[in-house]
């Protein structure tokens, strides 16, 4: 009888892989494109583990890409996954980091209004006593046509 295995070989290297939230990890999947197998990096922050080391265990993975939040489920014990690398370990006090895609979206949503209103030219900025000087001949223009018109009406009647 010919079984296939779904497992990988290292499965007692990946259950003593101690895989917590919080930590930076590389994981080499392997993806085959055109009957080619080639080996993508996915690096990023571990959100949650589920499952805890049994065979149907979980670990999300979150990364930002070109300006996107891009997250991955990866199962723990599959055979696409060619490495995992624990990159750097951060001490947290959640088991789950989700609150992380809200925190990130209001960042990127506070920086963003600061750029609202800006110019991108130095060119373009005018000093205030230069704006003043600009503005009042044109006011002083505006209030002789209004009494000319207006003695113009009363002279009419």
């Amino acid at each position: 009888m010919n079984q296939l295995q779904f497992l990988p070989k290292d499965v007692q290297a990946r259950k003593d892989l101690d895989l917590r939230a919080g930590d930076t990890v590389r994981v080499h999947v392997k993806i085959q494109e055109k009957g080619k197998t080639r080996t993508q990096l996915f690096e990023g922050l571990v959100l949650a583990t589920k499952h805890g080391r049994e065979s149907g265990a979980t670990f999300t993975v979150r990364k930002i890409s070109n300006g996107v939040g891009v997250e991955r489920i990866f199962p723990l014990y599959s055979p696409n996954i060619d490495r995992i690398e624990i990159i750097k370990r951060s001490k947290v006090r959640r088991s789950k980091l989700y609150f992380l895609r809200d925190k990130v979206a209001r960042d990127i949503r506070r920086k963003m209004r600061n750029f609202i209103g800006f110019t991108a030219s130095t060119e373009d900025l005018v000093k205030p006593e230069e704006m003043m000087e600009e503005t009042a001949p044109a006011a002083e223009e505006v209030s002789t046509e209004v009494t000319e018109t207006a003695s113009e009406e009363k002279s009419a009647e």
